[in-house]
């Protein structure tokens, strides 16, 4: 089961660099999607002996239906209403933005490697996985311009926090766990309002575009 788990982990962190170097947005939906369908398998993966199995259940299916399924459909139904395709014109050029991605994954397994772990018997790869992604969602909120790709950063930043939320779900009530996974759901419904809107108003999803609001 351990070779899965790692495989679980790389394949988390292989998500991330694909979003951060595609300028499709609809490439990088699928992506966080897929994304989300590999964080649901991690509690069931990660579950010991002495874990509650619905407390397990309750979080693995929450986060699915919120993470691969809900919150992808919304953002790739505001795409799809908004005619946006692609990010066009980065700030930072998506293969730098990979570059830096690879590299802020490679430190946080670095410097993670050797601090032992509060609770003794969690996979090695929990906090390391949890930083990296939220690195990756830093960058790609720092980088975009469309307003869609800014979102599928927050959605990366957030699932790099999920992770990390892992690591003490012995000791934290599934209803305290669903109820972040529907605030989630509830910021991207908003979000996506606010697309609309950035699209009835200026034709375009290009949040540079708001700076035309101070004159």
């Amino acid at each position: 089961m351990s070779g899965w788990t790692d495989l679980l982990f790389l394949l988390v962190l292989v998500l991330d660099l694909f979003v951060l170097a595609s300028s499709r947005l609809r490439a990088g939906i699928r992506a966080v999607a897929a994304q989300g369908g590999l964080l649901a398998l991690l509690p069931v993966v990660l579950a010991g002996d002495a874990t509650e199995t619905r407390h397990v259940v309750a979080l693995a299916l929450g986060a699915l239906v919120v993470k691969a399924v809900g919150i992808p459909w919304l953002l790739a139904r505001a795409t799809r209403e908004s005619k946006v395709s692609r990010e066009a014109t980065p700030l930072v050029g998506f293969v730098p933005t990979m570059v830096l991605g690879a590299l802020g994954i490679v430190v946080a397994i670095w410097f993670t490697a050797g601090i032992p772990l509060p609770i003794p018997g969690k996979h090695p790869l929990l906090v390391a996985t949890s930083i990296g992604t939220s690195w990756c969602g830093l960058l790609l909120i720092m980088t975009r311009r469309k307003a869609v790709g800014q979102v599928l950063g927050f959605l990366v930043l957030e699932n790099g926090v999920f992770v990390l939320g892992l690591l003490l779900s012995d000791f934290m009530p599934a209803m305290v766990e669903v109820g972040v996974l529907l605030d989630l759901f509830a910021a991207v419904f908003v979000m996506g309002l606010v697309m609309f809107d950035i699209q009835r108003a200026f034709s375009s999803l290009d949040t540079e575009k708001l700076t035309s609001l101070k004159d």
